[in-house]
């Protein structure tokens, strides 16, 4: 199951039932959980913490340093879930002295050419398609969805099960729930779609559509839309997740709708 033709350092710990091709160098403190498939030519520096069943395809390279010059060689890792797909020619940085990882979750799709940067953090069941460039300290919630070679700026949040279109410039926080698209990115909507094929009811996708129509079709701002919401809607765990995504954005959410 592991090629002669690989290196893998003494100090490596490699899970069962690992099939490692030809080619593919794995420095030590890296684990390696059981079931993965690693193609040939890969690079696993030290720090990488992968899970069981994971799949990575040729020319990834996992937990290089970070491209940042605050770097001074800290102690820091990657770690990823259990069933994630990283394909051909991923990159993945190690943390920094922020938050000393950088994590994917489990049942991840990653795309050829995506690269996440140190000190991010990428929920489950999250698909970034390919050529998807994610800066650093970036966090993307489980289920969301982002288009093909769209660029992430680094300290934005993207909420759970958003949707943000191909090409895309993502430069503020994108709520939970929504679709994304066009320049400046701006709401295109409730990912509703979505949610219906996670099994969200009628009720609840309703009730998701009804905050965002004070949030970005009321002509209010943010504050006033979300003192509307609390007296207006009634309490439910989307639509707390939302208002609570809105007050702790730091960098400030995309605009509303543009005709």
């Amino acid at each position: 199951m592991i090629s002669n033709l690989s290196h893998i350092h003494e100090k490596a710990k490699i899970g069962k039932s690992v099939h490692i091709d030809p080619f593919t160098m794995i420095h030590e403190n890296v684990e390696i959980g059981d079931g993965t498939w690693i193609g040939s030519n890969v690079t696993i520096y030290p720090g990488a913490r992968i899970g069981n069943n994971c799949k990575i395809f040729p020319g990834a390279v996992i937990s290089a340093i970070p491209q940042d010059l605050k770097f001074q060689g800290e102690d820091s890792t990657v770690e990823i879930g259990d069933n994630t797909t990283i394909r051909e020619c991923v990159t993945i940085s190690r943390g920094t002295m922020d938050k000393r990882t950088t994590k994917v979750g489990s049942n991840c799709l990653l795309m050829a050419y995506v690269h996440i940067a140190h000190d991010c953090v990428i929920g489950n069941n999250v698909i970034l398609a390919n050529a998807v460039q994610v800066a650093g300290h970036v966090s993307i919630d489980d289920w969301a969805i982002i288009g093909g070679s769209s660029a992430i700026h680094q300290f934005v949040k993207v909420g759970m099960h958003a949707m943000i279109s191909g090409g895309s410039l993502v430069r503020k926080d994108v709520p939970p729930y929504t679709k994304a698209a066009r320049e400046p990115l701006s709401y295109a909507g409730v990912n509703s779609l979505g949610l219906r094929r996670r099994g969200f009811s009628s009720e609840s996708i309703s009730l998701i559509q009804e905050v965002y129509r004070y949030l970005f079709l009321n002509s209010l701002n943010n504050s006033r839309a979300l003192e509307e919401i609390e007296i207006n809607l009634p309490a439910t765990k989307e639509r707390d997740e939302i208002i609570n995504f809105i007050r702790s954005s730091e960098r400030g959410v995309m605009k509303g709708y543009i005709s």
